[in-house]
């Protein structure tokens, strides 16, 4: 009896653990196949949607694909026809909006003309306000002034006689001889330039300038000439050299300045030029 029960409760032991394990398994496979199912609908869904994109691309592609064969389909008379008949319309368009507008073309054009036409006048009119009258290279008279203050101890004497100490004998007198100390600063008479500084064997120490209309101007038996040099320009009242007493045909005399005025290679009383 004892083994008897103790048979039944292994089996009975037996029986619960394969119903447990049965169940489990159960349960088990019934979740598998749900989550089999629920996987393969969304892949079903992924697939549908893949295969509408798809679907889309091949007909945007084959949308490209007849515009490009018919564009490459035509051949290169065409397109230029093509070409040419757009831009006859365009000029046709261009021409037929001039047409339409000619009086109003006109009178843009003759206001512009006038608009312009106006401006050149004031700027002209302008231009001749500011434009100032050009001064004429007037030459200014020649005048001499004395080349340097002392007395006069011989006068001009061209057409008479005057008595010379150094020489002893009556002679002529082509200037004149005015008294200053030795070094006296003698100024130039008049605008000129330098035309030359000679030791002469008469005249002495001597500068001569040139001036216009022919005229030159001597200055003789100097010192010193060490204000000017040949060529140089100078102006009237310009300190040219000094007075000595270096001219042969003169050295008795006091210490004076010999003074010529020349035109054109005759002499002139300086009296006629300067009071």
């Amino acid at each position: 009896m004892r083994r008897n029960s103790r048979r039944s409760q292994k089996e009975e032991k037996n029986y619960n653990v394969l119903y447990m394990g049965g169940s489990i398994l159960l349960i088990g496979i019934i979740a598998f196949v749900i989550t089999f199912v629920a996987y393969g609908n969304k892949m079903d869904k992924q697939a549908s949607l893949d295969n509408q994109k798809i679907a889309s691309l091949v007909q945007g592609s084959s949308k490209d694909s007849e515009e490009v064969s018919t564009s490459m389909g035509k051949t290169v008379e065409e397109v230029q026809n093509e070409e040419k008949t757009a831009e006859n319309t365009s000029k046709n368009a261009n021409t037929n909006t001039t047409k339409t507008n000619p009086t109003t073309n006109t009178k843009t054009t003759k206001s512009n003309t006038n608009t312009v036409k106006k401006q050149e006048t004031t700027k002209a009119s302008e231009n001749k306000k500011t434009e100032t009258p050009k001064e004429e290279n007037k030459q200014e008279p020649l005048t001499f002034t004395k080349p340097v203050e002392g007395e006069m101890v011989k006068e001009y004497a061209k057409d008479k006689l005057v008595y010379s100490e150094t020489l002893e004998e009556w002679t002529t007198h082509l200037g004149w001889d005015i008294k200053a100390d030795k070094t006296t600063v003698v100024k130039a008479a008049a605008n000129g330039k330098v035309k030359s500084i000679k030791n002469d064997p008469r005249y002495g120490l001597s500068i001569i300038i040139e001036h216009t209309d022919g005229y030159e101007t001597l200055y003789a038996s100097l010192l010193s000439t060490e204000f000017v040099t040949v060529g140089e320009e100078v102006k009237q009242g310009q300190s040219i050299g000094t007075v000595g007493n270096s001219g042969a045909f003169e050295v008795a005399d006091e210490t004076h300045l010999h003074f010529e005025i020349i035109q054109n290679g005759a002499s002139i009383d300086p009296s006629t030029f300067i009071k």
